[in-house]
Order: C-alpha cells, then sequence, then structure tokens
C-alpha cells in the first residue's frame, strides 16, 4: 500500500495499480540556484532485525495475489531503517545541509511542526540555495527547507512487498521512500542501498525470481 503526503496531509492511499491517476511528486516551488559543488555523500549503512509478522500480512498477500513460487515475500519494515534522521520544513537550508552531512546521508524526510511527513529534501535540492568550499558551506541564500523541498511524497506502509517499492523508485525516479503507519507516523525509509543490501544477502537471489 502506498500514500502520498504533502503539506495538507494524505492526498492519495492505495495500491500501486491505482497511483498513475495521481500527478506525480514534483519540487514544491522553484529556486534559483547559485551554484553547485561537492559530491553526494553515500547512504549510511544499516541492517535492523527482522520484525515479527502479523495478520496483516496475509490480507496483503491475498489482495496482490503473490505467487509463492516467485520467491519469499520481503516486506519493507524488514529491510527499512527505524531510526529516521528528519529535518524540519521552517529549517534553514544550512541546517538541514549540516543534518544530512553529519549523518552521511543524501536525502532525509521532512516533517512539519506537528512531526507529520510533509516532503523529502535531497542534497542536489539544497544545493540549489548554496555553495560549499571544502565540504563547507561558504553562502546561501536565505531558503527554508519548504522552499527547496520535493512535496507531495511518495510513501510505502510498513507491509509493502519491497519488489514494488523498487518498481515505484524507477518509475517515479526516486531514490528513497518513507515509511508510514496506519496512523500516518513515520517509522522508516527504505532507500536504493537498503533495496541493494536485501538482494545481496538473499544468496539464491529466490527474491527476485
Amino acid at each position: 500500500m502506498f500514500g502520498i503526503y504533502g503539506v495538507n496531509g494524505m492526498l492519495f492511499q492505495g495500491r500501486l495499480e491505482e497511483m498513475p491517476a495521481v500527478r506525480p511528486v514534483s519540487r514544491r516551488r522553484p529556486v534559483e540556484s547559485i551554484g553547485t559543488a561537492g559530491a553526494e555523500l553515500g547512504d549510511a549503512a544499516a541492517n535492523p532485525p527482522l520484525m515479527p509478522d502479523h495478520a496483516g500480512a496475509a490480507a496483503y498477500r491475498r489482495i496482490l495475489h503473490i505467487d509463492d513460487e516467485r520467491g519469499p515475500l520481503v516486506h519493507a519494515r524488514q529491510i527499512m531503517q527505524p531510526e529516521v534522521i528528519t529535518v524540519r520544513a521552517a529549517d534553514d537550508v544550512v541546517r538541514a545541509w549540516r543534518t544530512l552531512a553529519g549523518h552521511r546521508i543524501h536525502q532525509a524526510p521532512v516533517i512539519d511542526g506537528g512531526g507529520s511527513l510533509v516532503g523529502i529534501v535531497s542534497e542536489r535540492d539544497l544545493l540549489t540555495a548554496l555553495n560549499l568550499d571544502h565540504d563547507e558551506v561558504r553562502d546561501a541564500l536565505s531558503r527554508r527547507v519548504a522552499d527547496v523541498m520535493t512535496s507531495p511524497v511518495l510513501a510505502a506502509d510498513p507491509l509493502t512487498d519491497i519488489r514494488r517499492i523498487a518498481r515505484v523508485m524507477l518509475e517515479r525516479e526516486v531514490d528513497g521512500v518513507p515509511i508510514v503507519d496506519a496512523q500516518e507516523a513515520l517509522v522508516g525509509f527504505v532507500s536504493r542501498g537498503d533495496l541493494l543490501r536485501a538482494i545481496i544477502t538473499d544468496p539464491p537471489l529466490s527474491l527476485w525470481r
């Protein structure tokens, strides 16, 4: 199950097949770039333990008509990073950059003052509003994260099959998907790196059979 969240709350909730009718996510508003610098930082490694299954998984499998012969079903909650580094929409771009750099990540979900998911921001977004000199901020426009973030943002349910998350990343050209539970609370994050680790730790690659 997927959802799309913006500054006004949830805009969509449903299956992957229902999303084409929803407008694609985009940067909230254009920002004039003052330069580019530096290379993107790599994802921090994370290998959270598997979480116990419950009745919802069986129901989700029935809805999606998943064939057991395709290989074991792996849910987002099994590979996601449960300790999510976030930035606030009201943060200035310098503070957001230092948060990403300090945690060695290149993107982070954006939350509002109440803790609700409203967007996602990447190093690429922040570099439209600041310049670096030897990895340190040299100068910056007077911009907040809300000015440069991508919103609305696509998110997934913890029981979403990671094959579907991989498909969404490819089709929508996103590098990560926040994981939001039934109460609309941000509970994890799945990056491309998390998906790759799931593949290489399954020796026969039966995950994609």
